[in-house]
């Protein structure tokens, strides 16, 4: 045993060899015990994030005890500080690059993982996992580029203070761009809307949103034109989601006047057979007519119905006014127009 501590300690050859197996041998046990040990484990739980945990964490710890091996072999040759030192940097170099990819996996999993479970954590969601999976990225990258620049004695702090000048000329000149980002990250937060919603801007469009981006949102109007909306506005605007309610259903309200005299049991029995008749209204919940008011020229009412989707509003109105128009004309019923008086006094 002494005679073999002896020749690894003055023949480095024997000393590099030996270290090399050893780190073999080690490395092979490890892939074993992560493979046939802990995935066998991880695959008996319900979810499937361990899984593609361990399954990230196989290579990177392969190789890294292959890297750790392939140093104290080389060291054992007392190689000169300058050529020790790239050595040494290169191996550091690789087992970072390994683990910053094995860590970018590990992230999207976990990410993934609360996005499956959005009762639980609404803040991550599918529609928000990209965005949250870019930041991590870039935590990620920026982390391990700083570990590259102590390895490799390159001064941080220089570059550190040529990035914030740079990031404040960026600022400056962009800071439009940068609104408009950061609303996009707040709108995929908060959820004030949603692909496939119907929204109201406050200038008066109406449309489906059909993609909601980091610069900006596009809706479909029911002319088939698509509009492009910073999210700087869009944060800061009046939005009106008709389809953010409990239910998808939209209530669609028509008033119609009738004359002054008219039987309005009969207005009522007409607007109820209209409603009833309509292949748009909804029998859940039922219509209802209302006598709404007494109007300067007529009877006000209002029939009210609620329809299965807001894209249906323009051809249920449209529907609905035809046959509240058909059916008032056939029953007699007189829908009158604004009337004024005009006195006329001679000045004498």
């Amino acid at each position: 045993m002494d005679k073999a501590l002896k020749l690894l300690e003055t023949n480095p050859m024997i000393a590099a060899t030996a270290y090399m197996l050893g780190a073999l041998v080690i490395a092979f046990v490890m892939w074993i015990f992560i493979s046939r040990v802990l995935l066998r484990l991880t695959m008996k739980t319900r979810t499937v994030v361990d899984d593609e945990i361990v399954n990230a964490l196989r290579r990177p710890v392969f190789l890294s005890v292959l890297l750790i091996g392939a140093w104290l072999a080389f060291d054992k040759f007392s190689p000169q500080d300058n050529i020790r030192q790239v050595v040494y940097g290169v191996i550091v170099t690789l087992n970072i690059i390994l683990w910053a990819a094995a860590a970018t996996r590990i992230a999207k999993s976990v990410l993934g993982a609360f996005a499956r479970n959005m009762g639980e954590h609404k803040l991550i969601q599918p529609r928000t996992l990209p965005l949250f999976e870019v930041v991590l990225k870039t935590l990620i990258v920026g982390g391990a580029i700083y570990g590259l620049f102590i390895t490799w004695d390159i001064n941080v702090t220089a570059w550190l203070a040529s990035a914030g000048i740079i990031g404040i000329a960026v600022g400056f000149a962009a800071k439009d761009t940068l609104a408009n980002f950061f609303s996009g990250i707040f709108i995929m937060a908060d959820a004030p809307y949603k692909i496939g919603d119907m929204i109201v801007l406050d200038s008066g469009e109406r449309g489906k949103v059909t993609d909601i981006g980091i610069r900006s949102t596009r809706i479909l109007t029911l002319d088939d034109i698509q509009i492009v909306i910073p999210n700087a506005y869009m944060g800061n605007s009046k939005i009106i989601n008709e389809t953010a309610g409990t239910d998808k259903k939209r209530r669609l309200v028509i008033n119609v006047g009738v004359a002054y005299g008219s039987d309005i049991d009969k207005v009522r029995a007409v607007l109820v057979d209209v409603a009833e008749k309509s292949t748009y209204l909804v029998e859940d919940p039922e219509p209802q007519v209302r006598f709404h008011q007494f109007g300067d020229s007529s009877l006000d009412f209002k029939l009210q119905g609620w329809i299965e989707d807001p894209l249906l509003l323009g051809p249920a109105r449209d529907a609905l006014n035809t046959s509240v128009y058909k059916s008032f004309k056939a029953a007699n019923i007189e829908i009158p127009f604004p009337q004024r008086d005009v006195h006329l006094i001679k000045d004498s």
